[in-house]
């Protein structure tokens, strides 16, 4: 497995912000890599290569200005790259108020129940994989069914739901923007939106999760998924070892926001 490199692909971006509209870019990415990969189909959704801290030239355009090593924390903020579709969706939303679409209290109470969706649903989506092994199945053959069961309802958005196992460790990004499984995982960190993040966790893997302190074996494949306007990923974290026996609340507080993103572990300091 050493030479290979996993990453997702399939960049069709209505890109998902919360400005009360969408918007489609039409990117359907055959990336060229500069390098010979195996390609394994990872769920049917484009292509994947498999990731071990490779440097090489993606065609992303991946700027790395800075010499020093970076930490998590020092990823930069949302660079607000979109300003253009900021100012639109802005015009859009006086527009469709003007014409009485909706009013400003529905707006608002649009927004208020976004916001009320935090990695809480997806730590409890976690939790039931880790204790019924026929719903772990289920979830990751139709998350968006699996999440059903529990509840929550997804979208029309196509959630796919990716296993950390022994051997395979999966981390999610969106390179073009910032796609994210926001149903259940609720806004991004603004470092999952920064440029940064964006171009080295496709080139170096590797050095990124370090930063965040997770240090993974040589052995293990890492696999980046990108995700895109149709498509996200759910991150379903190992289960830490030595919680046979907790309840699902229990194992629930163990799965954090970015564990389910893939840059750390699920938390197993926080066992009781």
């Amino acid at each position: 497995m050493a030479g290979k490199h996993e990453h997702t692909h399939g960049h069709d971006h209505d890109h998902d912000h919360d400005h009360g509209h969408s918007h489609g870019h039409g990117h359907d990415h055959d990336h060229q890599h500069g390098h010979s990969h195996g390609h394994d189909n990872d769920h049917g959704h484009g292509h994947s290569h498999a990731a071990h801290d490779h440097d090489h030239d993606h065609g992303h355009a991946h700027p790395h200005p800075h010499p020093h090593a970076h930490t998590a924390r020092e990823f930069q903020p949302d660079e607000k790259i979109h300003s253009y579709y900021q100012i639109l969706g802005l015009a859009l939303k006086e527009l469709l108020l003007e014409k009485k679409i909706f009013t400003s209290q529905e707006l608002r109470k649009a927004i208020e129940a976004r916001d009320t969706i935090t990695p809480a649903l997806g730590a409890k989506i976690v939790a039931r994989a880790w204790t019924d092994t026929a719903f772990k199945a289920r979830l990751l053959r139709d998350a968006n069914a699996a999440c059903k069961e529990l509840g929550i309802d997804v979208g029309p958005t196509h959630l796919v739901a990716v296993e950390n196992t022994d051997t395979v460790h999966n981390v999610v990004v969106c390179t073009l923007c910032s796609c994210y499984p926001r149903a259940v995982l609720g806004l991004p960190p603004s470092w999952y939106k920064s440029r940064e993040y964006r171009a080295r966790i496709v080139s170096e893997p590797r050095s990124v999760l370090k930063e965040f302190g997770t240090v993974l074996p040589e052995y293990m494949e890492v696999r980046v998924h990108d995700s895109t306007a149709d498509m996200r990923y759910l991150v379903l974290p190992a289960r830490p070892k030595g919680t046979e026996g907790m309840s699902e609340d229990a194992l629930a507080a163990l799965v954090n926001r970015d564990s389910m993103i893939g840059v750390s572990l699920a938390d197993s300091s926080a066992k009781s």
